[in-house]
């Protein structure tokens, strides 16, 4: 297909380049990976919505993890496999699903730090001030949170797309196997200065927001159960919040480690695997650390039918 043609609507994905013996491989290594992405996220929604014990403030604010992990991976992962299994010249998607996708996507990554946020603010109020807590931690605080969580990740995410939208296409190729933000603004031959401005202080505003947040947390969380005699209490802080620090760190480091590849064009094709990588590992991971660490929901699991 030709790369130069003004706002067409068909856009040619890059993909990975994969040779033919190692294609299916590939492909049945990342439907594994997907299928155990989609089952063990959609399993912990409707364990904790079926479980009337867990319905509690931090297992329904954690419910909002693996819904955001299922809709990331809906979008992203069977893409991806379409284009492995198809030669380069196929590899074809609508300009608008590509916009979607790619909105989805910077929501899945934005979402993931929010959520943590009020998570981290849920184990504040249980371990800091826990005569308190079924108070403050009300149904209506928990949708407040939920739905704040949400609201700011679609607005912040909704003005970075939107300001990719607005540029005329010149271009009609994405360099990735699957489209994100940075790849539909580089299909544009205007300045993306303020795309890039935009998108740089988004990222170093979240990044740091949450940071903040969860140090600040962790540190009051930490004298108080220094100062605290309460064995109980320790116990319960040291294990519901290392798994939530568990979690915030695969994001971090998972999100940190997605940009700093950007860094090195010089190896496009390890980073599209890395990013994509990226984008699953989380997903995979939520699931498994979340339902193993918690009693309440390992119970569940393990309990004769």
């Amino acid at each position: 297909m030709e790369n130069y043609s003004r706002n067409s609507l068909t856009l040619q994905l890059e993909g990975f380049k994969v040779t033919e013996t190692s294609k299916y491989p590939i492909f049945f290594l990342l439907l594994i990976a997907y299928i155990f992405i989609m089952i063990t996220n959609l399993g912990i929604v409707v364990v904790i919505c079926m479980e009337r014990t867990l319905h509690q403030p931090m297992y329904l604010l954690f419910c909002n993890l693996p819904i955001n992990d299922l809709l990331g991976n809906t979008l992203l992962v069977p893409r991806v496999l379409a284009g492995i299994l198809v030669p380069p010249s196929e590899r074809l998607i609508h300009y608008y699903e590509c916009v979607v996708q790619a909105f989805t996507l910077s929501m899945f990554g934005t979402n993931g730090h929010t959520i943590l946020m009020i998570m981290a603010f849920d184990r504040y109020i249980a371990i800091c001030n826990p005569l308190h807590y079924t108070t403050i931690m009300s149904n209506k605080m928990v949708i407040k949170l939920t739905a704040y969580s949400w609201a700011v990740a679609f607005v912040l995410v909704g003005i970075l797309i939107g300001l990719t939208v607005r540029l005329n296409r010149c271009r009609t190729l994405i360099t990735n196997p699957y489209c994100s933000n940075a790849s539909l603004f580089k299909l544009s031959c205007e300045s993306v200065f303020i795309n890039n401005v935009y998108g740089l202080t988004f990222t170093v505003v979240l990044l740091t927001t949450s940071i903040i947040c969860i140090v600040l947390t962790y540190v009051k969380i930490a004298f108080v159960c220094l100062t605290s005699k309460n064995k109980s209490l320790n116990s319960k802080a040291l294990k519901t919040c290392s798994t939530h620090l568990c979690l915030y760190l695969i994001v971090t480091v998972s999100g940190l480690a997605l940009i700093a590849m950007y860094r090195f064009p010089e190896f496009s094709e390890y980073r599209k695997i890395a990013a994509f990588v990226f984008y699953i590992i989380p997903s995979s991971l939520n699931p498994i650390i979340y339902g193993m660490q918690c009693k309440e929901i390992r119970k569940y699991l393990t309990r004769s039918p």
